[in-house]
């Protein structure tokens, strides 16, 4: 796919609104480039009909370290927003037109009743009960895509999901800690080939609104079949971490870590719950490393509690635990 960059080519935001309906033949178009993640550009454009939200996957990641992927990963997202929207209304974005040419998608501007839930958790409005909310929205998507043959070959992009997130946290903590390398390496291997749900792949709280009808999941460029302990261990690394830049909100923030857990597990049913629960609670470890020394750290852990991170994962890492509370009351003694 050549590949068009909206940003230097306005008349292409033009062509995209024009072809979908959404602006007069008359009316002037302006896009404006929004901040935020470091995978896509993201535009919005105001017009009489309503205002909305122009997506483009881009082929290299604004990141420090090298991080190239396929931007035909744009039509999983597409999918998978189809594809939950059916499942959970409301809760995802609704696609109103792609555009195969600049592998961009449109959908509705969320205005500022929307809030972001990591905006909020930094700010100290930690709300247990949201958390337990994202649970049961993640648990019905998995369960009602767990072991779907039409799901399964609709989503089977492997690829996509191991340049996009095993490769640069994992793969490449392994390069960072050789003498971890052997336990990563099995766990990139375990997490690839347990194919048993629709899996988002970055269900982490940038990628959450919180609306006047509850969570919005945004930013599922990395879905694919493959296995749910992902995204429940991907959400839930993001609780941990952000305990440890708040530690006087840490006990809040680990009623949320289990609230969130709760509300997954009761839609459990394709598998047995404490087989999924070991696998999320091994894999964790290796995510909190991978927000420190992997290809895309958090940004807001000064040095002193990245090193506390580093060592507490790879403590975790070496004597994994069984079970999430196990993790927890681990995780709570070593940042006490």
């Amino acid at each position: 796919m050549a590949y068009v960059d909206l940003s230097r080519q306005p008349d292409a935001v033009r062509r995209i609104v024009l072809a979908l309906g959404l602006a007069r033949a008359d009316e002037p178009v302006h896009a404006t480039a929004l901040t935020g993640g470091v995978s896509s550009g993201i535009y919005r454009v105001d017009l009489a009909s309503g205002s909305y939200c122009i997506k483009q996957a881009l082929p290299q990641l604004k990141v420090a370290k090298l991080w190239q992927v396929p931007v035909e990963r744009v039509f999983s997202e597409i999918a998978w927003l189809r594809a939950v929207q059916r499942i959970v209304p409301g809760h995802v974005p609704r696609v109103l037109g792609e555009d195969a040419a600049t592998a961009s998608f449109v959908m509705p501007f969320l205005g500022p009743e929307y809030r972001n839930w990591k905006s909020e958790l930094l700010a100290g409005r930690i709300a247990p009960d949201m958390a337990r909310t994202v649970g049961d929205l993640l648990g019905r998507i998995h369960a009602a895509t767990a072991d779907r043959p039409e799901i399964a070959a609709q989503f089977a992009n492997g690829d996509h999901f191991h340049a996009l997130r095993l490769e640069p946290y994992l793969v490449e903590c392994a390069r960072v800690h050789p003498a971890l390398a052997d336990r990563l390496h099995a766990l990139v291997d375990r997490t690839a080939r347990t194919r048993r749900v629709l899996v988002h792949g970055d269900v982490s709280p940038k990628n959450i609104l919180l609306g006047p009808d509850g969570p919005v999941l945004l930013d599922a460029e990395c879905a694919c079949i493959g296995d749910p302990a992902f995204d429940l261990g991907f959400c839930l690394n993001h609780l941990l971490l952000k305990s440890v830049y708040a530690p006087g909100q840490a006990s809040l923030l680990l009623q949320a870590f289990r609230a969130l857990a709760d509300g997954y597990w009761p839609h459990v049913q394709w598998e047995a719950q404490p087989a999924l629960e070991a696998r999320v609670a091994t894999l964790l470890p290796a995510l909190t490393l991978a927000r420190i020394d992997g290809k895309s750290p958090v940004e807001y852990l000064g040095e002193p509690q990245r090193a506390a991170v580093r060592r507490e994962s790879i403590g975790l890492l070496q004597d994994p635990p069984s079970s999430l509370t196990q993790l927890a009351d681990r995780w709570v003694r070593s940042f006490a």
